[in-house]
């Protein structure tokens, strides 16, 4: 059952939602630095995880699928059917089961400092027992160390310290049990399912989750793209604050700008499809539509018709000519005949049907322009038992 998880909402609230979810052991501050860089121009959700921060303890055992349907149940209760979602750590972990198992819910996906699967398990079994036993405190300085690099510690001992209290105050229960969690995770086979665009960041130094752990991810994830960042450990994001947040900010610019050139496309291509086709046949196709065949409709509105159709070096007479005459030597018959009531539609002679069912006998075959001259003749003597427009039906 899910937890409702405390977050943090920043931001414009009718932009694009980026939602982070941060560390073993952290809490939604860890994210300050693109916080604070990101709400300028989204609408920013830092989140804790269950048994971290603020949110609710319940009591173990955990998964990473416990973890992300609380991000889940959040997403629903915000009314947000997609965002930008990034992850760093166990945040990743949850973030990737998030990706795999509720693709529709994902535009991008960021990735840092993570694994697709934590192994071996038993020492994270090992450290679940001794926060149980000795409390969080006695290992917090330990996994701060690991946080970053020698050099940021030497130099920003007040960094060091503050994370330090920050694991220190995360519940032991909810820092053991997400332990548990990641030691029996394996989400390698769903690298796979992954269709978001993916950006990976890793840290040069970072000993935990190395950068050939998230070339590996990367390898399995189509399309993703790797950033390593120098120096920089385990919390890169704060190590690097700057690199990282710009990384990620590009990643989710580039995408929004790509869906808008797609939109652009698509309402180009609806255009010249109901001007070729007619409103009749394009309203029947929408309204035909599932969930099932959209991605199609969207494919042939953007590259037949937003593209193809709406290139400048053929007009539309000609490309009618041209799509019945391959029409009729492929023996399409669904959309020869299609594309022969639209031509006539649009008021295209029909002894220029003629000339290129003849010109396709030559070329292509006679049985091919025989169909098409029955499609043809059908065409027209149901055109003409058409009602004119100004006739009372």
């Amino acid at each position: 059952m899910s937890v409702a998880l405390n977050f943090q909402q920043t931001g414009i609230p009718d932009a694009p939602a980026v939602v982070l979810l941060g560390s073993l052991g952290s809490d939604l501050s860890m994210w300050q630095p693109q916080i604070h860089a990101l709400s300028n121009r989204y609408r920013v959700i830092a989140v804790d995880h269950r048994g971290h921060g603020k949110s609710p303890v319940p009591a173990g055992p955990y998964s990473i699928a416990d973890l992300g349907g609380d991000v889940i149940a959040l997403l629903d209760s915000l009314e947000l059917e997609s965002v930008h979602l990034v992850g760093l750590s166990l945040g990743g972990a949850v973030s990737q089961w998030i990706a795999a198992h509720h693709p529709t819910r994902v535009e991008t996906l960021t990735l840092m400092c993570t694994s697709s699967q934590f192994a071996p398990a038993q020492p994270w079994i090992d450290r679940a027992q001794a926060v149980r036993a000795d409390g969080i405190a006695s290992i917090a300085a330990a996994v701060v160390g690991r946080w970053f690099t020698p050099g940021l510690a030497d130099n920003d001992p007040e960094l060091v310290a503050r994370h330090v209290a920050m694991v220190e105050a995360t519940p032991d229960e909810g820092y053991a049990a997400c332990c548990e969690a990641l030691s029996v995770w394996d989400g390698r086979a769903d690298l796979a399912r992954i269709v978001a665009p993916t950006l990976l960041v890793a840290g040069e130094q970072d000993p935990s989750t190395p950068p050939a752990t998230l070339s590996a991810i990367a390898d399995g994830i189509a399309d993703a793209v790797l950033h390593v960042v120098d120096p920089g450990a385990h919390l890169a994001n704060v190590e690097q604050a700057g690199r990282v947040t710009k990384l990620l900010a590009t990643h989710i610019a580039s995408h929004i700008s790509a869906l808008a050139q797609r939109s652009a496309a698509v309402s180009a291509g609806m255009t010249v499809r109901r001007q070729v086709l007619g409103d009749a046949h394009v309203d029947r196709s929408i309204a035909g539509a599932t969930e099932f065949t959209a991605p199609f409709q969207d494919f042939i509105t953007r590259t037949a018709w937003g593209d193809i159709w709406s290139r400048p070096g053929l007009d539309h007479h000609t490309r009618r000519l041209l799509t019945l005459a391959i029409l009729t030597a492929v023996g399409n018959e669904h959309e020869l005949d299609m594309h022969i009531r639209a031509a006539l539609r649009a008021g295209i002679d029909p002894d220029e049907l003629v000339e290129v069912f003849l010109h396709t006998a030559v070329y292509a075959g006679v049985p091919n322009s025989n169909l098409a001259f029955a499609l043809g003749k059908q065409a027209l003597a149901d055109l003409s038992a058409e009602p004119e427009e100004n006739e009372t039906t």
